[in-house]
Protein backbone atom coordinates (compact mmCIF):
# COMPACT_ATOMS: atom_id res chain seq x y z
CA UNK A 1 0.00 0.00 0.00
CA UNK A 2 1.38 3.39 -0.95
CA UNK A 3 1.30 6.40 1.32
CA UNK A 4 -1.56 7.84 -0.76
CA UNK A 5 -3.79 4.78 -0.50
CA UNK A 6 -6.60 5.27 2.01
CA UNK A 7 -6.40 3.42 5.29
CA UNK A 8 -9.26 0.97 5.67
CA UNK A 9 -11.02 1.75 8.95
CA UNK A 10 -13.65 -0.69 10.19
CA UNK A 11 -16.23 0.76 12.60
CA UNK A 12 -17.94 -1.80 14.82
CA UNK A 13 -21.08 0.02 15.86
CA UNK A 14 -22.60 -1.08 19.14
CA UNK A 15 -25.48 1.37 19.06
CA UNK A 16 -28.90 0.09 17.93
CA UNK A 17 -29.70 3.38 16.22
CA UNK A 18 -28.13 6.23 14.25
CA UNK A 19 -27.80 8.58 17.17
CA UNK A 20 -25.00 10.34 19.02
CA UNK A 21 -22.47 7.52 18.65
CA UNK A 22 -22.91 7.33 14.88
CA UNK A 23 -22.73 11.11 14.54
CA UNK A 24 -19.54 11.11 16.64
CA UNK A 25 -18.01 8.50 14.32
CA UNK A 26 -18.96 10.54 11.26
CA UNK A 27 -17.50 13.68 12.78
CA UNK A 28 -14.34 11.75 13.59
CA UNK A 29 -14.19 10.50 10.00
CA UNK A 30 -14.47 14.03 8.62
CA UNK A 31 -11.71 15.27 10.92
CA UNK A 32 -9.53 12.28 10.10
CA UNK A 33 -9.95 12.89 6.37
CA UNK A 34 -8.35 16.29 6.87
CA UNK A 35 -5.25 14.51 8.16
CA UNK A 36 -4.94 11.31 6.12
CA UNK A 37 -6.83 9.42 3.38
CA UNK A 38 -9.23 6.95 5.01
CA UNK A 39 -12.08 4.68 3.97
CA UNK A 40 -14.70 3.93 6.62
CA UNK A 41 -16.64 0.66 6.61
CA UNK A 42 -19.43 0.24 9.16
CA UNK A 43 -20.55 -2.98 10.78
CA UNK A 44 -23.94 -2.41 12.41
CA UNK A 45 -24.26 -5.16 14.98
CA UNK A 46 -28.02 -4.54 15.11
CA UNK A 47 -28.32 -5.68 11.50
CA UNK A 48 -26.46 -8.96 12.00
CA UNK A 49 -27.69 -12.30 13.28
CA UNK A 50 -25.79 -12.81 16.53
CA UNK A 51 -26.53 -15.44 19.15
CA UNK A 52 -25.23 -15.45 22.74
CA UNK A 53 -22.24 -17.53 23.80
CA UNK A 54 -23.29 -20.85 25.38
CA UNK A 55 -20.16 -21.20 27.50
CA UNK A 56 -19.43 -24.66 26.06
CA UNK A 57 -15.66 -23.93 25.96
CA UNK A 58 -15.26 -25.70 22.60
CA UNK A 59 -13.47 -22.66 21.17
CA UNK A 60 -10.84 -23.10 23.89
CA UNK A 61 -10.47 -26.86 23.64
CA UNK A 62 -10.98 -27.52 19.93
CA UNK A 63 -10.73 -24.09 18.31
CA UNK A 64 -13.16 -21.40 17.19
CA UNK A 65 -14.14 -23.45 14.13
CA UNK A 66 -15.76 -25.95 16.54
CA UNK A 67 -18.26 -23.36 17.84
CA UNK A 68 -21.75 -24.92 17.59
CA UNK A 69 -23.34 -21.53 16.90
CA UNK A 70 -23.69 -20.57 13.24
CA UNK A 71 -24.43 -16.90 12.72
CA UNK A 72 -22.71 -13.74 11.43
CA UNK A 73 -19.71 -13.70 13.79
CA UNK A 74 -17.36 -14.96 11.02
CA UNK A 75 -18.28 -11.87 8.94
CA UNK A 76 -16.96 -9.62 11.71
CA UNK A 77 -13.85 -11.76 12.08
CA UNK A 78 -13.11 -11.55 8.35
CA UNK A 79 -13.60 -7.79 8.20
CA UNK A 80 -11.39 -7.17 11.24
CA UNK A 81 -8.62 -9.21 9.66
CA UNK A 82 -8.76 -7.16 6.45
CA UNK A 83 -8.92 -3.71 8.08
CA UNK A 84 -5.95 -1.47 8.84
CA UNK A 85 -7.64 -0.25 12.01
CA UNK A 86 -10.83 -0.84 13.95
CA UNK A 87 -13.00 1.67 15.78
CA UNK A 88 -15.02 0.16 18.61
CA UNK A 89 -17.97 2.51 19.19
CA UNK A 90 -20.64 2.19 21.84
CA UNK A 91 -22.99 4.40 23.82
CA UNK A 92 -23.07 3.82 27.56
CA UNK A 93 -25.91 1.53 28.61
CA UNK A 94 -26.23 0.86 32.36
CA UNK A 95 -22.60 1.91 32.97
CA UNK A 96 -21.27 -0.48 30.31
CA UNK A 97 -21.21 -1.15 26.57
CA UNK A 98 -24.48 -2.04 24.87
CA UNK A 99 -25.73 -5.61 24.92
CA UNK A 100 -24.94 -5.81 21.20
CA UNK A 101 -21.29 -4.96 21.77
CA UNK A 102 -21.02 -7.25 24.79
CA UNK A 103 -22.59 -10.09 22.83
CA UNK A 104 -19.99 -9.72 20.10
CA UNK A 105 -17.13 -9.53 22.60
CA UNK A 106 -18.37 -12.66 24.40
CA UNK A 107 -18.41 -14.56 21.11
CA UNK A 108 -14.78 -13.58 20.54
CA UNK A 109 -13.71 -14.97 23.91
CA UNK A 110 -11.20 -17.28 22.25
CA UNK A 111 -9.28 -14.21 21.09
CA UNK A 112 -8.49 -13.35 24.72
CA UNK A 113 -6.57 -16.65 24.74
CA UNK A 114 -5.29 -16.51 21.17
CA UNK A 115 -4.64 -12.85 20.26
CA UNK A 116 -3.94 -12.05 16.62
CA UNK A 117 -4.48 -8.38 15.69
CA UNK A 118 -0.95 -7.15 16.36
CA UNK A 119 -0.64 -5.46 12.97
CA UNK A 120 -3.70 -3.28 13.55
CA UNK A 121 -4.56 -0.08 15.39
CA UNK A 122 -7.69 0.45 17.45
CA UNK A 123 -9.61 3.57 18.38
CA UNK A 124 -12.40 3.73 20.96
CA UNK A 125 -15.49 5.95 21.08
CA UNK A 126 -18.01 6.07 23.91
CA UNK A 127 -20.94 8.46 24.23
CA UNK A 128 -23.07 9.08 27.30
CA UNK A 129 -25.77 11.37 28.57
CA UNK A 130 -23.88 11.96 31.81
CA UNK A 131 -21.62 9.22 33.23
CA UNK A 132 -19.97 5.91 32.47
CA UNK A 133 -17.88 6.77 29.42
CA UNK A 134 -14.58 6.40 31.27
CA UNK A 135 -15.53 2.92 32.46
CA UNK A 136 -16.62 1.90 28.96
CA UNK A 137 -13.42 3.20 27.39
CA UNK A 138 -11.32 1.34 29.94
CA UNK A 139 -13.22 -1.88 29.28
CA UNK A 140 -12.89 -1.54 25.51
CA UNK A 141 -9.19 -0.71 25.86
CA UNK A 142 -8.63 -3.88 27.88
CA UNK A 143 -10.55 -5.97 25.34
CA UNK A 144 -8.84 -4.56 22.25
CA UNK A 145 -5.42 -4.63 23.89
CA UNK A 146 -5.65 -8.28 24.92
CA UNK A 147 -6.92 -9.17 21.44
CA UNK A 148 -3.63 -7.79 20.11
CA UNK A 149 -4.63 -4.35 18.83
CA UNK A 150 -2.42 -1.35 19.49
CA UNK A 151 -4.93 0.98 21.14
CA UNK A 152 -3.83 4.36 19.82
CA UNK A 153 -6.63 6.64 20.90
CA UNK A 154 -10.02 7.07 22.51
CA UNK A 155 -12.76 9.67 22.87
CA UNK A 156 -15.37 9.87 25.59
CA UNK A 157 -18.16 12.30 24.71
CA UNK A 158 -20.92 13.64 26.95
CA UNK A 159 -23.97 14.06 24.75
CA UNK A 160 -27.18 14.84 26.65
CA UNK A 161 -30.24 15.75 24.59
CA UNK A 162 -30.09 18.55 23.62
CA UNK A 163 -26.32 19.01 23.78
CA UNK A 164 -25.41 22.38 25.35
CA UNK A 165 -23.11 24.58 23.29
CA UNK A 166 -20.17 24.26 25.70
CA UNK A 167 -20.35 20.43 25.59
CA UNK A 168 -20.65 20.41 21.81
CA UNK A 169 -17.54 22.58 21.60
CA UNK A 170 -15.67 20.33 24.03
CA UNK A 171 -16.68 17.19 22.13
CA UNK A 172 -15.54 18.76 18.87
CA UNK A 173 -12.16 19.59 20.40
CA UNK A 174 -11.82 16.08 21.84
CA UNK A 175 -12.44 14.50 18.46
CA UNK A 176 -10.19 16.97 16.68
CA UNK A 177 -7.25 16.21 18.96
CA UNK A 178 -7.97 12.49 18.76
CA UNK A 179 -8.11 12.56 14.95
CA UNK A 180 -4.70 14.21 14.79
CA UNK A 181 -3.15 11.66 17.17
CA UNK A 182 -4.82 8.72 15.43
CA UNK A 183 -3.66 9.87 12.00
CA UNK A 184 -0.10 9.98 13.30
CA UNK A 185 -0.50 6.45 14.63
CA UNK A 186 -1.85 5.24 11.27
CA UNK A 187 1.19 6.68 9.52
CA UNK A 188 3.50 4.64 11.74
CA UNK A 189 4.37 1.24 10.30
CA UNK A 190 5.89 -0.04 13.54
CA UNK A 191 3.87 -0.37 16.72
CA UNK A 192 4.99 1.05 20.03
CA UNK A 193 6.89 -1.03 22.55
CA UNK A 194 4.64 -2.78 25.07
CA UNK A 195 3.86 -1.23 28.43
CA UNK A 196 4.23 -2.96 31.77
CA UNK A 197 0.62 -4.21 31.74
CA UNK A 198 1.10 -5.67 28.25
CA UNK A 199 4.26 -7.51 29.31
CA UNK A 200 2.62 -8.88 32.45
CA UNK A 201 -0.34 -10.16 30.42
CA UNK A 202 2.00 -11.94 28.01
CA UNK A 203 3.97 -13.68 30.75
CA UNK A 204 0.88 -14.48 32.80
CA UNK A 205 -0.81 -16.09 29.80
CA UNK A 206 2.31 -18.04 28.88
CA UNK A 207 2.42 -19.41 32.42
CA UNK A 208 -1.12 -20.72 31.97
CA UNK A 209 -1.16 -21.98 28.40
CA UNK A 210 2.22 -23.69 28.66
CA UNK A 211 0.61 -26.04 31.20
CA UNK A 212 -2.78 -26.59 29.56
CA UNK A 213 -1.88 -29.16 26.91
CA UNK A 214 -4.80 -31.36 27.98
CA UNK A 215 -7.28 -28.82 29.33
CA UNK A 216 -7.06 -26.30 26.45
CA UNK A 217 -5.26 -28.02 23.58
CA UNK A 218 -6.31 -25.44 20.98
CA UNK A 219 -4.86 -22.64 23.10
CA UNK A 220 -1.68 -24.62 23.82
CA UNK A 221 -1.16 -25.49 20.16
CA UNK A 222 -1.71 -21.88 19.07
CA UNK A 223 0.91 -20.60 21.50
CA UNK A 224 3.31 -23.36 20.49
CA UNK A 225 2.91 -22.64 16.76
CA UNK A 226 3.44 -18.92 17.35
CA UNK A 227 6.68 -19.68 19.20
CA UNK A 228 5.44 -17.84 22.28
CA UNK A 229 6.23 -20.76 24.62
CA UNK A 230 9.95 -20.24 23.96
CA UNK A 231 11.39 -18.63 27.10
CA UNK A 232 13.63 -16.46 24.92
CA UNK A 233 10.56 -14.70 23.52
CA UNK A 234 9.83 -11.54 25.49
CA UNK A 235 6.55 -10.49 23.91
CA UNK A 236 3.95 -11.50 21.31
CA UNK A 237 5.74 -9.59 18.56
CA UNK A 238 9.44 -8.73 18.19
CA UNK A 239 9.63 -5.31 19.79
CA UNK A 240 12.07 -3.75 22.27
CA UNK A 241 10.89 -4.54 25.82
CA UNK A 242 11.89 -2.41 28.78
CA UNK A 243 14.36 -4.56 30.81
CA UNK A 244 12.57 -3.74 34.06
CA UNK A 245 9.20 -4.69 32.56
CA UNK A 246 10.73 -7.95 31.33
CA UNK A 247 12.14 -8.76 34.76
CA UNK A 248 8.76 -8.13 36.39
CA UNK A 249 7.06 -10.24 33.71
CA UNK A 250 9.44 -13.15 34.29
CA UNK A 251 8.72 -13.00 38.02
CA UNK A 252 4.98 -12.94 37.38
CA UNK A 253 5.33 -15.91 35.04
CA UNK A 254 7.30 -17.90 37.61
CA UNK A 255 4.71 -17.28 40.32
CA UNK A 256 1.79 -17.94 37.98
CA UNK A 257 3.34 -21.16 36.64
CA UNK A 258 3.71 -22.55 40.14
CA UNK A 259 0.09 -21.70 40.91
CA UNK A 260 -1.23 -23.26 37.69
CA UNK A 261 0.73 -26.46 38.33
CA UNK A 262 -0.57 -26.62 41.90
CA UNK A 263 -4.14 -26.06 40.75
CA UNK A 264 -3.83 -28.78 38.12
CA UNK A 265 -2.48 -31.25 40.66
CA UNK A 266 -5.26 -30.38 43.09
CA UNK A 267 -7.86 -30.73 40.34
CA UNK A 268 -6.42 -34.07 39.25
CA UNK A 269 -6.44 -35.35 42.83
CA UNK A 270 -10.05 -34.29 43.32
CA UNK A 271 -11.12 -36.32 40.27
CA UNK A 272 -9.41 -39.51 41.48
Amino acid sequence: MSTTDPKHILVIMGSPRKGNTFHACEMFRELLEQEIPVQFDYIWLKDLTLHPCRGCLLCFTKGEQACPIHDDIPKIWEKMRKADAVIFASPVYAMNVTSLMKLMIDRFSFTFHRPEYFDKKAFLIATTGALGHEEVLKYLADVAGIWGFEVTGKAGLVTPIPVPAHLAERNQKTLQNAAHAFSEALRRSRRRSPGLKDVIIFHGQRAAFSQLMTQSPADYQYWKEKGWLDKKVKYFVPLPVNPLYHAIGVLVEWIATKKVKKDLITSSGAKE
